[in-house]
């Protein structure tokens, strides 16, 4: 038992290490975007489109992030943002069906399913559902 818990312990912390690997450069990244204003601009720009999820422009970058890296890119960006709850369960959602796109689309390919289908079905079922949870969000807040 004192073995597993050593094991447990240890494969925690480089878990945690290679998390933060990812998050806090990326976190930093959005905090001098967003320091300089340069997130404003980014902001400003995709502000029309992402209007239709319900979301501030600034969340563009945290579904990039999330479609092309990964997940955890997606959080750092996430956390040095403000969102509503709603806002976020509104990205949540989005990225549940489209995250990772280059490397899950590469295991996809292994399994014989056909990437020509499966993309735009992750990436269609991101939008309708980020218009429909946007548009029940935008409702109860």
């Amino acid at each position: 038992m004192i073995n597993s818990i050593k094991s447990g312990f240890w494969m925690g912390i480089r878990t945690t290490g290679m998390l933060a690997r990812v998050i806090v450069p990326v976190y930093l990244l959005v905090a001098i975007l967003s320091r300089y204003g340069g997130l404003e601009q980014i902001a400003h720009f995709f502000e029309p489109v992402m209007r239709i999820f319900g979301l501030p422009g600034e969340a563009a970058l945290v579904l990039v992030l999330g479609n092309v890296v990964n997940l955890y890119a997606a959080l750092g960006a996430i956390v040095a943002i403000s969102l509503t709850q709603g806002q976020l369960t509104v990205i949540a959602l989005m990225l549940g069906f489209s995250h990772s796109l280059f490397v899950e689309s590469a295991v996809v390919k292994q399994t014989g399913v056909s990437i020509r289908i499966i993309l735009p079905l992750r990436v269609g079922m991101m939008i309708l559902v980020g218009v429909v949870a946007g548009q029940v969000m935008g409702g109860i807040a």
